[in-house]
């Protein structure tokens, strides 16, 4: 380690993304260090391999890894011994548990979970249905998403959409605008839960100051900009949702992850309050 920072060397067989994460969210944890992450995605072949073990010893750091070929873990950790690097193998406990629960090995298939399987192309049809209803785009057709995202500008309603999209869920975001109404039938759905946004009235200012700022205009924007009118626009979200017994959730200090992971666990009861309501009343 040199100062505050340190080499971390991210090694998969896939696209690297389980080892991105985790490896950033162990970073995270140490915030008088700074990671120089070198992410080595699609290793499969000793010639691939035989170039990853020469940039570490140019850039000794940690090395974490998910090569599911025994013969290139083998030589991967033989070498980091041999030069005393500190290595994991991000699944090994992982596949261990999974050994001991269920009384089988691990198939040893490099990058199985980004298979084109039913799951992959849902993600790609839910990816495409909450583009297309993104800012109250598309209202004929919303009442089809399984999450309806509404609040006032700046509240993070694109970025988390996106984000729980990815998992698989079709969601459409709809700004509120005091005096201007909702599509008209979405009191009236059923199928999705529908959640509320808010922010305290000084990060909204901030990120809205933020964004005339980053488009060159440096204006007032009277009404966008005034703390009162936020401050009604937030009323007016927190009113419009307890009339329709809507949820609620205060994004200010969370991060989209922790925004998107809060209306999944909502999510995951009105599914089962809905599907529990059908098993007794099918009509």
């Amino acid at each position: 380690m040199r100062g505050h920072f340190f080499h971390l060397h991210l090694i998969s067989d896939a696209t690297g993304e389980t080892l991105i994460a985790v490896a950033r969210a162990a970073a995270s944890q140490y915030t008088n260090t700074q990671p120089i992450e070198h992410v080595h995605p699609l290793i499969r072949t000793d010639q691939q391999l035989e170039k990853i073990l020469r940039r570490i010893e140019e850039e000794p750091g940690i090395v974490l890894y998910t090569l599911v070929n025994p013969d290139l873990s083998a030589r991967l950790e033989a070498h980091c011994q041999k030069l005393h690097i500190p290595i994991c193998n991000v699944l090994s406990p992982v596949f261990g548990l999974f050994q001991t629960y269920l009384g089988a090995s691990e198939q040893g298939l490099a990058g199985a979970q980004h298979s084109l399987n039913s799951d992959y192309f849902n993600r790609i049809e839910a990816m495409n249905f909450t583009m297309m209803h993104d800012d109250g785009q598309s209202p004929h057709t919303v009442g089809d998403a399984d999450i309806i995202i509404v609040g006032i500008s700046r509240t993070s309603k694109t970025p988390t959409s996106v984000y729980l999209a990815n998992r698989g869920l079709r969601v459409a975001n709809i700004p509120l605008v005091p005096n201007i109404p909702l599509p008209a039938p979405i009191d009236s759905y059923h199928k999705p839960m529908i959640i509320g946004l808010i922010a305290s009235p000084s990060r909204i200012m901030q990120i809205r100051q933020n964004r005339v700022l980053g488009f060159g205009n440096e204006g007032n924007q009277s009404d966008y900009l005034n703390r009162n009118m936020i401050g009604e626009e937030i009323a007016y979200t927190r009113k419009m949702c307890q009339r329709n017994q809507w949820p609620i959730l205060d994004v200010t200090r969370k991060s989209i992850e922790e925004t998107a992971a809060e209306i999944y666990k909502y999510y995951q009861r009105h599914r089962k309050a809905r599907l529990e309501k059908l098993a007794k009343d099918p009509d």
